[in-house]
């Protein structure tokens, strides 16, 4: 037996995706850091010894612009390439080069902590030391740092240095919330075993071994949607647990789901009532996926109230948007729906004082064990959301580390700053504009080659138009800034009808529901074939916007739909849509009464008037990153072979600058889910520029006002066959003052136009 001792900035312990991501964000920051992970592969839920699809705020495509980016955002994109069949195993190595790569991470797998050193007083512990033994390795090794991140899940770190937490579900009244039980309860969500088939294409047996459930003797054959087809996360309701202890039980709870997964296996291969001949059972995971145990206290607890009313906060670091999403604790074996879920409106926030324990001066979390309520936990459990806030952690730590102060004593100094790290590094946040004192775009004067200032679809001869009768309402989703006034719709009609149409606001800046009426008006149609007609829909918010233009339900009437979506616009439709008959989803929200998954990818043909700001190169340097208030991105016009399109910063005063920050546009309302809960045909998303240089003008030198090369111009980035939609180019050493920096665009990977998301120079 070996010991050893390995010292470091910080200590990240759990090797799940908000551990990956903490300890990822703060290497790429600088920091010397450490991530020990007790399984010999990353992921933690999603890894290939689990095999659950990450989701996030996307929620199965329910949440609209809502695909996380940052560091799981850059896993999503390279699973898509590399996994398009979605590989659980192939998945493994994504996340495992995502960590390799980075040169400033040091990686400890099949490391169990069993030991955590930590000292001071109940309110103001502080952890020195945390002890892991090395399965197989026989080596037991100390790590020391000056700040340590539990993203252990079941919360053990924290835990044995003396942090506070909670455990089972909070009474009604503790924090107002209506989904909570009258009284406290110590119950969890249970665990989950999955189990994936394959077919051989010749008739295989299957002998149900001893530890095989009976389960026509239980609930599930009545209560619970089988199909031989299915497996994998279909089966998420194999649960249990939920009313022993989640850890101390971890054993029996085990071996219970593993009997039941055999006896569904036994049910749909000899109860004659599926066609399952060929089928044969080709993996079962043998390590409970946990959904709940503890949950630290920090200085802010989440809850209901939060998640539902979108509560904005000044130290939102992450979001999400996943559904309050609960699950009976008799798991399986309930007779009701395996699961109650119940929307927000659109993304939530969560807040920084969420991320550190209160009483442990150097403790951040992330991940399920977050200091939130059990209904609040609920929507922000799921692993594309805990990545966001490992993020948010583990670039907080740095901060930390940085300026010398606690975490406490960051949210009370610097919490923007924080938030402005966040956005520089592209991270999910949420309703954070650029404010960086060190982006020396943000003083400069952004022009471009093109803009697209007509919001429109379908009005082209080329754009492939498909009729569609107008039974639902539908709604288009458009940018709108400063106003809009009018709206051309291509209808045809079977008789002389009326159509009815609106225009909504969304309520809050993230939100995408048609949520207040701003003026309705009828126009007549006459019957015909296809032609133009013009409403008048007033809508001037006064600040950039989205605007919902809805169109009744006619029988009579037929509009037409196009492909792709224009930068900014999404359709909706008026139909409940659920498709997991498992779940019982509240239909009180208009989220749900509105989906876009009926209609995702295509929007309605279209003309917007007057002309548009809403993609003008202004909102490449705005910040935000994402769809928020408007869509914030510049938009070109149809790219030609003819011309490049070139977004250019250009400053009153030279400037000394140290890099080149770019974001591109990967289509956020995308779900990416590992497993490819819906698939995209696309390996590489269209959306994203291809081909592009960087160029910046030296003081002093004199040049073209157009794209064209120019000697001028010193090229500092040439970039071909881009995938990624963040990229940063160091700027060469020795370069001196700047007065221009200009990106130029020659091709994108499949979309007409250039999009640009972020256009950063820093100081």
């Amino acid at each position: 037996m070996r010991t050893q001792t390995v010292e470091a900035d910080l200590v990240v312990v759990g090797g799940g995706l908000a551990g990956v991501s903490a300890a990822v964000a703060a290497a790429r920051m600088g920091r010397r850091v450490v991530l020990v992970n007790n399984r010999p592969v990353l992921g933690g839920n999603s890894s290939s010894e689990v095999r659950v699809w990450v989701c996030g705020a996307t929620a199965h495509g329910n949440q609209r612009w809502a695909r996380e980016t940052g560091i799981i955002g850059e896993l999503y994109v390279e699973n898509q390439y590399r996994n398009p069949e979605g590989n659980p195993v192939y998945w493994d190595d994504v996340v495992l080069d995502t960590v390799r790569r980075e040169p400033n991470l040091e990686l400890f797998l099949n490391t169990e902590v069993l030991e955590v050193e930590a000292d001071g007083p109940a309110d103001a512990r502080r952890i020195t030391s945390v002890t892991g033994w090395t399965m197989g390795s026989e080596v037991r090794t100390t790590f020391t740092a000056p700040m340590f991140l539990d993203c252990t899940g079941d919360g053990l770190v924290g835990h044995l240095a003396g942090a506070r937490y909670r455990l089972g579900k909070e009474g009604r009244a503790e924090f107002g919330e209506d989904w909570a039980p009258e009284e406290p309860v110590r119950e969890f969500l249970g665990s989950t075993l999955l189990f994936y088939t394959k077919d051989l294409g010749r008739p295989v047996k299957y002998v149900a071994p001893e530890t095989a459930k009976d389960i026509t003797t239980t609930p599930i054959p009545a209560s619970r949607v089988i199909r031989s087809g299915d497996s994998g996360a279909h089966y998420w309701w194999v649960e249990w647990g939920g009313e022993l202890d989640i850890v101390d039980d971890n054993e029996r709870i085990r071996d219970e789901l593993r009997g039941v997964i055999l006896g569904i296996w036994d049910y749909i291969k000899n109860s004659g009532k599926f066609d399952a001949d060929t089928l044969t059972l080709e993996w079962i995971g043998n390590l409970p996926g946990k959904r709940e145990y503890r949950r630290f206290i920090g200085d802010y607890t989440l809850h209901q109230g939060d998640v539902i009313g979108q509560t904005a906060f000044d130290d939102g670091v992450a979001f999400g948007g996943w559904s309050i999403d609960l699950h009976p604790a008799q798991g399986m074996y309930a007779e009701g729906a395996g699961a109650l879920q119940r929307f927000s409106e659109g993304l939530f926030e969560i807040p920084f004082r969420s991320l550190y324990s209160a009483n442990v001066d150097n403790l951040l979390v992330a991940g399920r064990d977050i200091s939130a309520t059990h209904i609040a936990f609920g929507a922000a459990r799921v692993m594309a959301t805990c990545a966001a806030m490992g993020q948010a952690a583990g670039t907080a730590a740095v901060l930390c580390l940085d300026h010398g102060v606690t975490p406490r004593e960051l949210h009370a100094e610097r919490r923007e700053e924080l938030r402005q790290v966040l956005l520089r590094w592209d991270a999910p946040v949420l309703g954070v504009a650029n404010d960086d004192p060190e982006d020396l775009a943000r003083r400069a004067r952004a022009s471009a080659s093109s803009t697209r200032t007509t919001i429109a679809a379908g009005a082209d001869a080329s754009d492939g138009l498909s009729p569609h009768l107008l039974a639902d309402d539908l709604g288009i989703v458009l940018p709108v800034h400063p106003r809009l006034e009018t709206i051309d719709l291509l209808v045809a009609a079977d008789r002389d009808t009326t159509l009815a149409v609106e225009v909504f606001s969304t309520g809050k800046p993230q939100n995408v529901v048609p949520a207040h009426l701003e003026h309705a008006t009828a126009i007549d149609v006459a019957a015909g074939p296809a032609r133009w007609v013009t409403a008048e829909v007033p809508f001037a918010p006064g600040t950039p916007q989205h605007g919902i233009v809805v169109l009744r339900a006619n029988p009579d009437v037929t509009v037409h739909t196009t492909a792709p979506l224009p930068p900014g616009v999404l359709t909706l439709v008026h139909r409940v849509d659920n498709d997991d008959q498992n779940v019982q989803v509240s239909r009180d929200e208009l989220l749900v009464q509105w989906p876009t998954k009926p209609l995702r990818g295509r929007s309605l043909a279209f003309r917007a008037a007057p002309e548009s700001e809403a993609l003008a190169p202004e909102r490449a340097i705005g910040g935000y990153n994402r769809p928020y208030g408007g869509a914030n991105l510049w938009a070109s016009e149809p790219m030609t072979l003819a011309r490049d399109e070139w977004l250019r910063l250009d400053w009153d005063e030279p400037v000394t600058a140290r890099e080149v920050r770019l974001v591109f546009d990967d289509d956020v309302d995308l779900e990416l889910n590992t497993l490819h809960h819906h698939r995209s045909p696309d390996e590489v998303l269209p959306q994203l520029v291809r081909d592009y240089r960087v160029e910046v003008l030296p003081a002093g030198a004199s040049a073209s006002t157009d794209g064209a090369a120019d000697a001028a111009w010193t090229v500092v980035a040439d970039e071909r066959d881009n995938r990624w939609r963040h990229r940063i180019h160091p700027l060469p050493a020795g370069l001196g003052p700047i007065r221009a920096a200009r990106l130029v665009i020659t091709s994108t990977n499949g979309a007409r136009e250039a999009r640009v998301i972020a256009f950063r120079v820093q100081a």
